[in-house]
This record gives C-alpha cells, sequence and structure tokens, in this order.
C-alpha cells in the first residue's frame, strides 16, 4: 500500500529536462535561428485559437506527454519575439545570458524582501542600483527593481509627494492642497494611470506640449506651472521622458531642471525606452542634464534585451525610499536580528513579496560589460541611421518626422502607387489612415513581419507605421532591408475603394 499520497508520474529533473531541449530544439533564443525565415507568428483569431489548444485541468493529474503537448502548442501558438522581424512593441528577444540568470534565478524561488533569505540577490541588487547611479552621474543614490515602469514611475511620484509632504504618509492626501502633476503630452499614459491610483485624479496632471518631434517645451511647462497656481493647485512633481513610446523624443532636461529648480518641483525621468544612451559616447547627449534629475527609471528589459521584466528606480536622496514606503513589519524587519538589517531591502518597496530581479540583468551586464552594453547600443542606432536612409530613397515611404535627435523610433507612411499622385486633400489622408492596418493585417497573417502603427491625433496625425529597433537580436542591414521590402511587397498594389 502507497502511503506516501498519489504515485508520482513524473521522475525528478526529466520534465525540466525535455523543455529545456525544447528550447534549443525550437531554437527560442535569439542567435540559435538563421535571420528572418521563421514566420514571426502563426496567427489565429482568438474564438479559433480556443479550439486549437486544451485548456482543461482534470481531477486527476496529466501525464508527462500531455504537458510536453502543451508545451509545443505554446511555442507554436506564440509570437516569435526572438525574431528580427518582430518589431511590433518596445521589447524583443532575450539575450541568452540574461535568460541563465532567469532560470536559476526561478529555481532558487527566493523572496527578496530580507538579506537571510536573499543574501546574494540582495548584494546583486545592490551592486546594480550602484551601478546605475554611477552612470547618471550621481555621488550616491538609493534604489529598487520594481514590477514594471508604470510601478516605477508610481514609486517616483510618491517619492515626490512625501518630500514635499511628509505628513501624507500619517495623514493622507485629504488634508493637502489638490496638487498638480506635469508631463508632457506625449509621455506615457501610465502617469495619469499614477495620478488615479494615488488619489489625486487625472484631471491632475498637466499635459505640457511638445515641438514638432516629441519633446517637452520648457516655456509651456512654466506656462502650466503658472496655470495650476491660478487654479489653486499646488504643483510638486514634473515628469520628463528620455524615449518617448511613439516618437522617441528626449525632453530636454537641463532646461526642465532650471524650471523645477524655480518652482521648487522634483524632476522624474521616465528613461524607460531611452535610458540605454547612457552607455553611448555617441548618444549619450541626448540626456544632457541627467544629473540634475532627482530620480530616474529604466526598463532594461526593452531595448537591451534582458527577459521580462526587468524594470529598475533609482533615486538621488539616501534613505528617502525608506522613510516613504516603510511598514516596519515586525515578523520581517526586526531591529534585532544578528546580521546589519540595512541590508534588509523589502521595506522600501510597496510589494511584499517580490522577485529577485536583478541577477539576470547583472549577469547579462557582466558578460558584455560597459563596452559590449555601448556597441549594442550604438549599433541599433545605426541600423536606424540606415533604414532611414533607405525610406528617405523609396518612393513609397514618406517619414513623419526626422529622426535624428530621437531614439531607435522610425515612424513613417507607407504610400500605396495609387495615391502617390492625388491631391493631398482631408479625404486623402483619411485614406491612407487606413492603409497601415491593412497592411499589418497581411503581414501578420503571412507571419513575415510585426510592425506597430499607430496615430497621433493631438499632432493630427493620421496612422502611420512606428518601427522600433533593440539590441536583440543583434539587427543588421540586411534586416533593414527585408523590413522595407516586406512591407512594400505587401503594399504596392493596395487598391482602396474611393469611399476609404
Amino acid at each position: 500500500m502507497n502511503t506516501n499520497g498519489p504515485q508520482e508520474k513524473h521522475s525528478p529533473g526529466k520534465f525540466l529536462k525535455d523543455v529545456s531541449e525544447l528550447v534549443f530544439d525550437e531554437k527560442l533564443v535569439s542567435g540559435m535561428q538563421d535571420n528572418g525565415t521563421i514566420p514571426v507568428v502563426e496567427f489565429f483569431h482568438p474564438k479559433v485559437l480556443e479550439q486549437k489548444f486544451d485548456f482543461s485541468i482534470d481531477v486527476e493529474g496529466a501525464p508527462e506527454k500531455d504537458l510536453m503537448a502543451a508545451c509545443k502548442d505554446l511555442v507554436r501558438y506564440s509570437v516569435k519575439t526572438y525574431s528580427p522581424m518582430f518589431r511590433n512593441q518596445l521589447f524583443g528577444g532575450v539575450h541568452e545570458v540574461a535568460l541563465a540568470g532567469t532560470w536559476l534565478t526561478e529555481a532558487l524561488n527566493v523572496n527578496q524582501h530580507t538579506f537571510e533569505v536573499a543574501p546574494l540577490f540582495t548584494l546583486i541588487e545592490r551592486a546594480v542600483i550602484k551601478k546605475v547611479v554611477h552612470l547618471l552621474g550621481w555621488e550616491s543614490g538609493d534604489g529598487i527593481f520594481s514590477p514594471g515602469g508604470s510601478l516605477a514611475i508610481m514609486y517616483g511620484l510618491v517619492a515626490a509627494r512625501f518630500k514635499a509632504f511628509p505628513d501624507v504618509k500619517r495623514t493622507g492626501i485629504f488634508g493637502l492642497p489638490r496638487l498638480a502633476i506635469f508631463t508632457s503630452s506625449d509621455s506615457h499614459y501610465s502617469v495619469a494611470k499614477a495620478a488615479h491610483w494615488l488619489g489625486h485624479g487625472t484631471e491632475s496632471v498637466f499635459a505640457v506640449e511638445t515641438n514638432e518631434f516629441g519633446a517637452m517645451i520648457p516655456e509651456k511647462l512654466e506656462e502650466c506651472v503658472a496655470e495650476s497656481i491660478s487654479k489653486g493647485m499646488r504643483p510638486f512633481v514634473v515628469n520628463a521622458t528620455c524615449g518617448t513610446t511613439v516618437l522617441g523624443a528626449f525632453d530636454p532636461l537641463d532646461e526642465i531642471a532650471s524650471v523645477c529648480r524655480k518652482h521648487s518641483l522634483w524632476l522624474h525621468v521616465d528613461a524607460a525606452w531611452g535610458g540605454p544612451v547612457l552607455f553611448s559616447k555617441k548618444h549619450r547627449h541626448l540626456v544632457k542634464g541627467i544629473e540634475l534629475i532627482d530620480s530616474f527609471c529604466w526598463n532594461p528589459h526593452k531595448m537591451m534585451g534582458a527577459p521580462l521584466q526587468t524594470s529598475l528606480f533609482v533615486l538621488k536622496e539616501v534613505g528617502l525610499l525608506q522613510q516613504c514606503n516603510s511598514a516596519a513589519a515586525t515578523y520581517l524587519f526586526q531591529q534585532d536580528k544578528f546580521y546589519d538589517v540595512s541590508y534588509d531591502t523589502g521595506d522600501k518597496s510597496v510589494q511584499c513579496g517580490r522577485k529577485a530581479e536583478a541577477f539576470k540583468f547583472w549577469l547579462m551586464w557582466k558578460s558584455l560589460g560597459d563596452s559590449g552594453m555601448e556597441e549594442a547600443v550604438d549599433n541599433a542606432f545605426e541600423c536606424k541611421n540606415y533604414i532611414v536612409k533607405l525610406i528617405n530613397s523609396h518612393l513609397n515611404f514618406e517619414m513623419v518626422i526626422n529622426p535624428e535627435s530621437q531614439c531607435t523610433n522610425i515612424c513613417f507612411w507607407y504610400i500605396p502607387t495609387s495615391m502617390m499622385h492625388q491631391e493631398r486633400s482631408a479625404k486623402w489622408w483619411k485614406k491612407l489612415s487606413t492603409v497601415a492596418p491593412e497592411i499589418k493585417k497581411r503581414i501578420t497573417l503571412d507571419g513575415s513581419l510585426m510592425i506597430g502603427y499607430n496615430p497621433l491625433p493631438h499632432k493630427n496625425l493620421c496612422n502611420f507605421f512606428r518601427l522600433v529597433l533593440t539590441t536583440v537580436p543583434r539587427l543588421t542591414h540586411r534586416d533593414m532591408d527585408n523590413i522595407v521590402k516586406i512591407l512594400h511587397q505587401a503594399g504596392q498594389n493596395l487598391e482602396l475603394s474611393p469611399g476609404e
């Protein structure tokens, strides 16, 4: 009689080995494949896909062959982000060394709230934060890894509010004047969400006008600050962006910092996308004034190919993060422990349970070194310059803006041959707005390329393609040639009805 519970169906370690072999057999890591020949996606609409996968969970556990079948189906029907033809969002493939760090981190399954349960992970996080602080040109600083850039922005807003109103932690927002938050009209929508979650409401957010390239205009920031004061509000924080989501703009940090100093405002920088230019001697000028800011967030899982998710938040004032977020739970953060409790970082976080996110990025960074990170960034920018020349020389392509001072975002329209010599009336632009969605449908269904498109209503721009270039996989001129070729093949004979 078996007295040890249900019969074990799987030999320990065998299933893990089989899944790792699946990763290698399917070449799921960037660099294992021949470039661009594997379809980016085998697309099915949701109701069709629901019929192709066994979602059931039965009373009895499933045999290993069924689990492996599920894993193989997952690979088949998932988007191949490791492909150089996956250009859909602000991320791409995963760096091999970072993936290895993720596997090891998950196997150890630690909770990074105290040194005693995550000793080396804690020290590694501190080392990465210290390195980033140095990269920013600060003499000192503090920080924490965060579950995504949206929450990292929230960390910045909460720190700014606590710095201005320390009693808010105890008494709440109801005794405060109505607070004003400033961010550019091209910044990430998470600022508005943060304002909502923090109890200020979305109407507390002033969308500062941007120039044609999507960068905040400092004079307009000054006007918005004055407007908020005239409404009886109390300005307290500016969120500047280094690498806006669509146009890839860099806000002028030195000029914005001057406005912030004048009005005693906290300056947070969202560099989730554009942060890697810090590594590049050629492109670091895009973040001129970064040393003047108060806090900073960056997502290495975007341009740099760290695994999703890898996001960090740092601030200049040491100790503020602890003061702001500490709840001093006595079952975790006892002050009479036998070791230095300043290494218990969990009370700086809004979370209790917190994944150890730093090791995978540290391992990748260590493998590349600063010079390898710089080369990867410079290559992405060089590919940007190359494809811009291709687009400018092609009759059917037209740039939305000149991206010379942008991040690795290339925004353009594709103009079908049938529309090239027509008058550019309001009707023509309305018709052009249907081109990008139709081409995207065609290339997604055939799996040749995934690329994003969007309008910018506040700039009166109809749907255009947004091509974004990352460092993993390492992109080449051949990849850029293929992107232009695929788009042209899908769109050159596109015929739109007169009513469209």
